[in-house]
């Protein structure tokens, strides 16, 4: 098997190699953001905008970019060479870096860059049709969650919950009752007059890259879309539901909370988005 490689504040490691330093901020505090791009048939899809968002997070946490975009590029495509792959994703993290224990900002540090990258299944047509299994979960979460924090500990265990109760995801519950998000991904419904659903951005929502991109294809098909807030009663009794992220793209769901949503399968608006991003990603150059 082919040895994989990372990127590591400046060098290219085997991934079985490749360490950060015991006092890295990120490793003792959380205190770094990440992002994570799809690479489809060797291609990475909405590069601009996840770094972008990157260039975001790094400016809300007051953290120095450890590099210009345009040499980011050429490590990201770099390590896609290095891995010998065309479909996955590349994941990058960036810390505030390497300083004594201390809850207060170092007086001096420098950013800690590292990056992945892996390939990621593909599910088949018919495991893309059956949809799968949502639990709805309290959201626990600080804040800011429009940052893209690796502080990811209530995401972690909502994750957990749900594949202890034969679920695949987990959608998050304010205290009035509102869907915000998915541990990883965003949450959408499809009512019954036909239109789509997803929650506002704020500061309790993630904007998504793929949430983006989406909302494009939508108007471009002619949809209806809302951004709002949504119960749960409301997901439950919708006609679809589906969730949305660079790794999920678009799946569907068959039940929430044991629920049936529509006749238990992918619904026909859900399946039309996903051939509409399918060739979006097929345009990625």
């Amino acid at each position: 098997m082919m040895s994989r490689v990372a990127y590591v504040n400046g060098r290219y490691l085997r991934h079985a190699e490749a360490q950060v330093h015991v006092e890295d901020r990120g490793y003792q505090f959380s205190d770094g953001v990440y992002e994570v791009i799809l690479i489809k048939n060797g291609k990475m899809i909405d590069e601009e905008q996840h770094l972008e968002r990157l260039k975001k997070s790094l400016s809300s946490l007051e953290i120095n970019p450890p590099m210009k975009r345009a040499p980011m590029r050429h490590v990201m495509k770099e390590l896609i060479k290095r891995n010998k792959f065309r479909n996955g994703i590349i994941y990058i993290q960036i810390t505030r870096g390497v300083a004594a224990r201390e809850h207060s900002f170092p007086k001096y540090s420098k950013p800690a860059l590292v990056m992945t990258a892996r390939r990621i299944a593909t599910k088949t047509s018919d495991e893309i049709e059956a949809g799968v299994k949502v639990i709805t979960i309290d959201d626990i979460r600080w804040k800011r969650c429009d940052i893209k924090s690796t502080s990811l500990l209530p995401n972690v265990l909502g994750k957990q919950t749900a594949r202890r109760q034969g679920a695949y995801e987990a959608w998050m519950v304010d205290a009035s009752g509102f869907v915000t998000e998915g541990t990883s991904t965003n949450a959408w419904i499809v009512t019954t007059d036909g239109k789509l659903i997803t929650a506002e951005l704020g500061s309790n929502i993630l904007s998504g890259i793929t949430r983006d991109t989406f909302i494009k294809i939508i108007h471009e098909l002619n949809y209806k879309l809302e951004e709002r807030q949504f119960s749960v009663e409301e997901a439950k009794n919708a006609r679809e539901a589906f969730f949305t992220s660079s790794t999920s793209f678009l799946t569907p769901v068959s039940e929430i909370d044991g629920v049936v949503i529509g006749n238990g399968r992918a619904g026909s608006v859900s399946m039309e988005l996903i051939k509409a991003y399918d060739n979006y990603m097929k345009q990625a150059r």
